[in-house]
């Protein structure tokens, strides 16, 4: 099942609450987009904008250059600037991007953010041995709704 709905009641009115798509249960447009949350909820851009920048997590900014997170040092050359991005792409766009960029870009270099399989041969951890069972994603469903939403910020 793509998506799970799950009824509330409360106050004497009902109101139904979207849960998250798993990682393989994403639908991608023909050109990678992705129209609805993956986490059923809205994203918090001053969340999205720690990930960017988080080494541990998104790490965005290894690979890009993003002027508005100047503070944080070395900004990567290899993907193209984000400044604008959210004036560039349509949220859909991003958000099929950073869940997993080969979707639109085939030769993309960029690592798919909400993917659980398909990988030729993911490593475990650090320690150059083959991963063993599941993989989580990189990013939880709300961390793509997150850095979508700061991107949506980006604005020329």
């Amino acid at each position: 099942m793509k998506r799970i709905l799950l009824s509330a009641f409360a106050a004497g009115f009902g109101t139904i609450a979207i849960a998250e798509t798993a990682p393989s249960d994403v639908t991608f447009g023909d050109y990678g987009q992705v129209e609805m949350s993956v986490s059923g909820a809205a994203g918090d851009p001053a969340a999205g904008r720690e990930i960017m920048a988080n080494r541990g997590k998104g790490n965005c900014i290894a690979c890009h250059q993003v002027t508005a997170l100047e503070e944080f040092p070395f900004h990567g050359e290899v993907g193209p600037s984000l400044d604008g991005a959210g004036s560039r792409w349509e949220e859909s766009d991003l958000r099929g991007i950073v869940t997993n960029a080969k979707m639109t870009f085939p030769e993309s270099v960029m690592p798919a953010f909400y993917m659980v399989d398909g990988f030729i041969r993911p490593g475990n951890g650090y320690t150059g041995k083959a991963a063993e069972g599941p993989l989580d994603p990189i990013l939880t469903a709300q961390e793509i709704e997150d850095v979508v939403a700061y991107l949506m910020t980006l604005q020329d």
